[in-house]
């Protein structure tokens, strides 16, 4: 079998010689090894205990491509890797960690089974395994701008792991992983997480789908209205605009007619016609009794002589 592990190659060897051996290595990857199954991953998904999800499009063309149902969910293993990932499991599949049996995990589709996640939140992993072993699991987040239409290549994935986790206890047949999640992911990712046993020469491999709210485009700013004049408040008293001093109108008075006419030019009289002679009628009429009372002395005068 290509790439078999020599951890099953042992196994098989001895199995050969004792039928009883056999059927406790059939029954062994289902108890010894492990997959994580929160947030779900593709090999758990579309396994025989992977419940509602075996029926979905992905899940049906990954088995028909892998030309065997995904029993063996928990045995995806690659032995003697110590480290050397990227160059032991080849681009376009790393979801199957190269092995030919979980070949189907490696499709490209935009539609298998997936978790929701919120960025920069806390992920919390289970990760089922009922025989305890000491290594480290690192977890890898595809980069923004990842196409899932397109394989899986190490080129998806950033260098160096958003977190560790290092001999994690075994609890209830599942080891319980915490970590923050990247901030800056939108859309649909693949949560890509690496155990390395110490105990073990082994190393585990497993895609989880995962998909993280749409980036909400800016909301247009509101329209600037223009603001209506203000009312003064009912309160508030009118106030009348100061008149402008307009200029005087033309003279009329007599005074002002008597400066501008000449000396023998008759002035007109400005009173009304009830009020009674005006002081020039009476000043011209004293000068007459005058003059009429100096010319009767003098005839009186002359007669005398």
């Amino acid at each position: 079998m290509p790439r078999m592990t020599a951890h099953r190659t042992a196994v098989l060897t001895a199995a050969a010689a004792s039928p009883l051996l056999l059927g406790v290595w059939a029954a062994g990857p289902a108890q010894a090894h492990g997959a994580p199954t929160n947030p779900v991953s593709r090999v758990v998904a579309c396994s025989p205990e992977g419940g509602e999800r075996t029926g979905t499009a992905a899940c049906k063309a990954a088995v028909a491509a892998n030309g065997a149902p995904f029993t063996a969910w928990d045995n995806l293993r690659v032995a003697n890797v110590n480290g050397r990932d990227r160059q032991t499991i080849p681009d376009g599949e790393l979801c199957s960690g190269g092995l030919p049996a979980y070949k189907g995990l490696d499709l490209a589709r935009s539609d298998w089974p997936s978790t929701r996640l919120t960025p920069g939140s806390t992920l919390n992993m289970k990760y089922v395994s009922t025989i305890p072993h000491t290594g480290t699991f690192r977890f890898y987040l595809t980069t923004s701008g990842y196409d899932p239409t397109k394989p899986l290549t190490w080129s998806d994935l950033p260098e160096r792991p958003f977190a560790e986790v290092t001999d994690p206890a075994l609890k209830d047949g599942a080891y319980r992983l915490s970590a923050k999640l990247p901030s800056d992911r939108t859309g649909r990712h693949v949560l890509y997480t690496v155990w390395q046993n110490s105990s073990t020469p082994d190393t585990y491999y497993s895609c989880s789908d995962v998909v993280f709210p749409e980036a909400k485009a800016p909301a247009a700013p509101p329209a600037t209205k223009t603001p209506a004049a203000s009312k003064p408040p009912a309160s508030a008293k009118a106030t009348s605009p100061t008149p402008t001093p307009s200029a005087p109108a033309p003279a009329t008075t007599a005074a002002q007619a008597r400066s501008t006419a000449p000396d023998s030019a008759p002035v007109a009289s400005t009173g009304d016609a009830d009020s009674g002679p005006s002081a020039p009628t009476l000043a011209g009429g004293a000068a007459a009794v005058l003059v009429l009372t100096g010319g009767a002395a003098l005839v009186l005068r002359l007669r005398r002589r």
